[in-house]
């Protein structure tokens, strides 16, 4: 950055403009917990100042310190030049009110199925108390399994990886939760490790990129682990594992949720039989589908 330029940058305001400025020029790639260029700034900012990410208005015209200058700038400055998503740079991802520890040992938490735990899965779960043992499979950080055991209270959860570095990241998760008394981590792949056990609920947001797309992907998830996003050719590689399985694995009335990304149309050709419940989500139902254990069986 253009350091006499930098210096007449004096308040949180001037800031906030500059990056969002210097933000487009560069034609960084948003999708990793904000969606253009002025959230992100604000975020950036706002956390390397130590402030609350609700904080903004009240210090916009605050004046920064030379050493607050500083630090901004070189993170604003990261950010543009080795184009690494936002929650990398901070350590530190949101779903809804629930703040994760992430690095590059895991994708950075995005999923819709966490939207739908915020509404307890309603009304597809009536009765929350009744989700005795559920699984997150391909938990990466484990948020999926943290707000699992945040919306069913009397749940016991497994949270299953093939990756123990994502396990590692996860475990720290949990921990900050004061969870591991409930939310149990599992070193497998896929379902291999989970001989004998029954889930009243599964959910999973596995990979699922095809190949075109993984050839195509901006630079900011080239820093993303490439094994937590390809899915074979076609994306479904890690779904079709799933639904060949999953019956083995669920209760008389157990449900399997799983995210698919933009694969609903390969997914309906390939299974034309099966009766997927498809969930409304902040981005449309084509991303997320239900279905039972007994439509699984058929």
């Amino acid at each position: 950055m253009n350091i006499q330029a930098t210096d007449q940058l004096i308040t949180v305001r001037d800031w906030l403009r500059y990056a969002v400025s210097k933000f487009n020029k560069a034609g960084l790639f948003f999708g990793h917990g904000s969606t253009n260029a002025y959230d992100e700034a604000a975020y950036l900012i706002l956390h390397t100042l130590h402030l609350s990410s609700d904080q903004l208005e009240p210090f916009l015209d605050a004046r920064l310190t030379r050493d607050e200058q500083n630090e901004v700038e070189k993170v604003l400055q990261r950010r543009i030049q080795e184009r690494k998503p936002a929650a990398y740079l901070t350590r530190e991802a949101w779903l809804g009110d629930y703040s994760f520890y992430v690095d590059e040992r895991v994708i950075i938490p995005r999923s819709f199925i966490a939207e739908l735990l915020h509404s307890h899965l309603e009304p597809w779960i009536a009765e929350p108390e009744h989700i005795q043992h559920a699984l997150d499979l391909c938990t990466g950080s484990g948020c999926l399994a943290i707000l699992m055991a945040q919306v069913f209270e009397e749940a016991e959860i497994d949270a299953v990886d093939i990756s123990q570095d994502a396990l590692a990241v996860a475990r720290k998760n949990v921990d900050d939760y004061q969870l591991s008394h409930r939310v149990h981590l599992i070193h497998s792949d896929m379902f291999d490790g989970l001989s004998g056990k029954r889930y009243d609920l599964i959910v999973s947001n596995p990979p699922y990129v095809n190949v075109v797309s993984m050839a195509t992907l901006p630079d900011e998830y080239r820093h993303e682990p490439s094994g937590a996003l390809a899915s074979g050719k076609d994306g479904l590689d890690a779904t079709r594992c799933i639904l060949s399985v999953a019956t083995n694995y669920l209760t008389d009335r157990g449900m399997l949720i799983v995210e698919i990304g933009h694969n609903r149309d390969a997914l309906l050709n390939m299974y034309p039989e099966l009766p997927f419940t498809w969930l409304e989500t902040s981005s449309g139902d084509s991303f997320v589908f239900l279905i039972s254990r007994e439509q699984l069986a058929g």
